[in-house]
């Protein structure tokens, strides 16, 4: 079958390889769909730890062909992967503190993932989704509950404001939560399109840069959620911040990159400053708000493209107004 590979920083290949098999508690889906991640481009370009040679690719859905031992799942059945696989024994997994766990081996980035025709999961990180869901949707699942561990952080709280930081895909489903939650949102973005779409999703107002949001909003926001993974952002989202509120940093920055905060300010105003990293136990309520079409995934998508698209998609930054680039095997 073929498969996108990163054997090495810069080094990104569409090879041949043999279809996976099933192991004891393991399935193999074939692929339906699999989104690129901003994660994708920093492991390409060694700023985020991966172990290659590995397929990449760690938000799939797709169908099952094949199970393996002890596996109760029917074949046929349409799953989305939660591919992160904590060890259940270190002392955060035993705190439920399953994010942060020490052993994690994460599905397409130490072991293979979906950016290839089929892939195999240990089956208790597949989560069932309807059959007559659109295929594409599943792919937004791993997002989504990256999302909502974040917006679990920082409770929006109906009647807040929330000022939400970058118009990728990140950005416009943490508006979606946010709008959910009750509160009033400003999508902050460069990009007129992303403004444009986030009015169509729901948020009260959009603003071209911090200084237009905090004309609009002199008070500023009861929390500010970091969506776009740059240090400009990281370092202005305090200053939008009302007395007593709350950041949430959503965005991956490049591993060893630093920020400048001004801890007197965070003092002063008791500015609360968070980080979210991954889904713990978010994927299922994930699955269910894009079942329901509570949260629209359908607008995000931007292109679909073969595995032959793959390297270039990757190796490059996104396109003008590109919000999700979803591989279709």
């Amino acid at each position: 079958m073929q498969a996108t590979r990163l054997f090495g920083i810069g080094d990104l290949r569409l090879v041949q390889i043999a279809p996976p098999s099933p192991g004891p508690g393991e399935i193999v889906i074939r692929v339906e769909a699999a989104g690129i991640c901003g994660t994708d481009r920093h492991l390409y370009k060694g700023e985020f730890p991966s172990d290659p040679p590995v397929t990449l690719g760690h938000e799939f859905s797709g169908i099952i062909t094949e199970v393996g031992a002890g596996v109760a799942l029917p074949l046929g059945l349409r799953v989305t992967c939660d591919p992160n696989c904590p060890c259940g024994t270190c002392p955060e997994c035993r705190a439920g503190r399953v994010n942060l766990c020490r052993y994690n081996r994460a599905i397409g980035i130490h072991d293979d993932g979906g950016f290839a025709q089929f892939a195999r999961l240990p089956a208790h990180r597949a989560h069932a989704l309807p059959a007559d869901l659109n295929p594409l949707y599943g792919a937004f699942c791993e997002p989504l509950a990256c999302t909502m561990h974040g917006l679990d952080l920082g409770a929006p709280k109906p009647g807040e404001r929330v000022i939400v930081l970058g118009g990728g895909v990140i950005g416009l489903l943490a508006l979606q939560l946010a709008r959910l939650a009750g509160a009033e949102v400003m999508l902050v973005t460069r990009q007129r399109s992303k403004r444009d779409l986030a009015l169509d999703l729901g948020a009260s107002t959009t603003a071209a840069s911090t200084a237009e949001a905090l004309t609009l909003w002199p008070e500023g926001a009861n929390l500010v959620i970091e969506c776009a993974g740059v240090a400009e952002t990281v370092e202005q989202a305090p200053a939008l911040c009302a007395r007593g509120g709350r950041v949430v940093i959503l965005g991956v920055l490049a591993k060893g990159e630093k920020v400048a905060i001004e801890p007197f300010d965070l003092l002063f105003r008791e500015i609360t400053l968070l980080h979210s990293f991954i889904n713990p136990f978010t994927q299922r309520r994930a699955a269910a708000l894009i079942t329901s079409g509570a949260v629209n995934v359908a607008k995000l998508i931007s292109r679909t493209i073969p595995l032959a698209d793959s390297l270039e998609a990757i190796a490059n930054p996104p396109r003008p107004g590109e919000v999700k680039v979803l591989i279709l095997p």
